[in-house]
């Protein structure tokens, strides 16, 4: 006995039913035609992943519902569908899987184990369902599984005691990095507990700072893979199944590339940026070119997201920008193929100076001149946003959100970021795998000192420890959440981590302001790490207020 699926990892819409109904469609006539048996798609496919507080309405639910019985509908020619989606009963709303054959449901089963960690928080909005049980189907018993259902061992050992023949996953599992690894680890350890072969299916794309990216892949009853598809890229791969004195096997097919973390830190900065802008209409980006590495890197995976002709440029020199920058900017645009507008700022400089000199007399006004620069800037910037209807790309590094050094209003001002969550020290290496695929960011900018240049003779390492140093604190204060004093058991100064401890605990509420970026980390600032504004606790003792 033989039977052949069709796995479908794809980019579904939030919200839009419609459309992704219409898609899931069109997808099911191609497995047709490949002569499939079961189509698979992924975790809520139908309404998009994560639907958050959308799935509140009472409209969105009857939608939802609606949509499942449209597409069983279809399923009147011999091809079968797996599919994710959400199903009322009663008050309890539920993460659901449904197997439509013969233009019917003919089996519906609720996720049991709800993530409530990180990203996730879907028992403030589902319902649990009870552990499942394997459904009978063409010849086969399925275990069913959706996503977090895998990641602990119970459900697959209950569908194998239950008479369980082969198991499938479906997913919508969140890019972060490390994570291709450890969800291919977590697979093979229910593979090698229950001694079933297991097909996992995910989805991809960017969903808000969120970057679903594919890599769907197939077990072999010993935990090899023997079947991998492409990391975020739309793919629709046909895997055979023979059964032998019910034991079913897994045939083998392609094991595409898995990327390294350069690599797949790039194309998920690249794909979150790309559905950001695309599934919001905007027509392209905006950014500010400075000559520095951080917009730089932002530049270029705009370019390599959207291409050349749908990003915008904009170097906005003050008196103290200097001429490195400057060719540096331009040189870095030429190369991408980017346009660049160049816009000097002096102008509004003296106007801001002029009226509020009054206010200031004879106390300094250096710094506040300082983060004016950065906010004319912004204002600038925002208004070729509004001419172009484009999306303004904000390029502050995780480094800088970390220790608040940045312009609230300034150069944080944006609607999305793909830097946001790499520290400064990873974005040189970005940087470097970047020009190892064709230069396009001088060496010079990736040589130089890192400055803000909004005053004479600035440099970050002036009010910052060394990046290196920097960053490495930051780890373990933000990513192991480890305290001041086990940061100095490391080997690190007190001085400098009592000072990057103040710095990250003081900014809260300029992170608080940010825009959204794509996750990188484990620990992406409003996403994983939710800290209160106003807060006594900083990190190690009761500072009273």
């Amino acid at each position: 006995m033989s039977l052949t699926f069709a796995l479908i990892q794809y980019n579904f819409n939030v919200g839009f039913i419609v459309g992704n109904v219409a898609k899931i469609k069109a997808l099911y006539k191609l497995a047709v035609a490949a002569g499939a048996d079961l189509a698979v798609f992924s975790e809520m496919a139908i309404i998009g992943y994560p639907p958050e507080d959308l799935v509140l309405s009472a409209r969105f639910q009857e939608l939802s519902m609606e949509a499942v019985e449209e597409l069983a509908q279809i399923t009147t020619q011999g091809t079968a569908m797996l599919i994710g989606g959400l199903w009322r009963e009663g008050d309890a709303l539920y993460n659901a899987i449904f197997l439509l054959d013969g233009g019917k449901i003919i089996h519906r089963q609720y996720k049991h184990h709800l993530p409530n960690y990180g990203v996730f928080d879907e028992q403030r909005v589902f319902t649990q369902g009870p552990i499942p049980e394997p459904v009978a189907w063409r010849g086969v018993k399925l275990g069913l599984l959706i996503c977090e259902d895998m990641w602990l061992p119970d459900v697959a050992a209950h569908l194998k005691d239950k008479g369980a023949e082969l198991l499938i996953c479906i997913n919508a599992s969140p890019y972060e990095v490390g994570k291709a690894s450890q969800r291919e680890e977590i697979a093979a350890e229910r593979v090698r507990e229950t001694g079933l072969p297991l097909a996992y299916i995910n989805q991809i794309g960017g969903q808000d700072d969120l970057v679903f990216d594919g890599g769907s892949f197939v077990l072999e009853v010993s935990g090899e893979i023997c079947m991998r598809m492409h990391a975020f890229k739309e793919d629709l791969t046909l895997l055979h199944w023979t059964e032998n004195s019910n034991k079913w096997k897994p045939t083998e097919g392609a094991v595409q590339h898995k990327p390294d973390v350069l690599e797949s830190i790039y194309h998920a900065m690249m794909l979150g940026l790309r559905d950001f802008v695309n599934k919001n209409g905007y027509s392209g980006v905006v950014l500010g070119l400075s000559g520095g590495i951080d917009s730089a890197l932002s530049a270029a995976v705009a370019v390599d997201a959207l291409g050349c002709a749908r990003v915008h440029t904009v170097m906005l020199p003050s008196p103290i920008t200097s001429r490195e920058s400057i060719e540096d900017a331009i040189e870095c645009a030429k190369r991408l193929g980017a346009r660049l507008d160049m816009i000097p700022i002096e102008p509004g400089m003296q106007a801001f100076e002029t009226m509020m000199t009054p206010v200031f007399a004879g106390e300094n006004f250096d710094i506040i001149a300082a983060n004016n620069q950065t906010r004319l800037r912004a204002s600038m910037l925002l208004a070729i946003c509004s001419k172009e209807k484009a999306l303004l790309l904000t390029t502050g590094n995780k480094s800088e959100m970390a220790t608040g050094y940045t312009t609230i209003y300034g150069d944080m001002c944006g609607y999305y970021s793909v830097v946001k969550d790499i520290y400064k020290t990873m974005v040189y290496k970005l940087v470097e795998w970047r020009n190892t695929q064709g230069e396009v960011i001088p060496q010079r900018i990736i040589t130089k000192a890192p400055s803000g240049e909004t005053m004479p003779g600035q440099k970050d390492q002036d009010t910052l420890p060394p990046y290196d140093v920097l960053d490495e604190i930051l780890f373990r204060m933000v990513e192991q959440q480890l305290s001041v004093e086990e940061v100095i058991a490391q080997g690190y100064d007190r001085t400098t981590v009592e000072l990057v401890r103040t710095r990250l605990f003081g900014s809260e509420y300029k992170r608080r302001q940010s825009a959204p970026g794509v996750k990188i980390t484990g620990m992406l600032f409003g996403r994983d790490r939710r800290y209160p504004i106003t807060s006594a606790w900083k990190g190690e003792k009761l500072t009273l207020l």
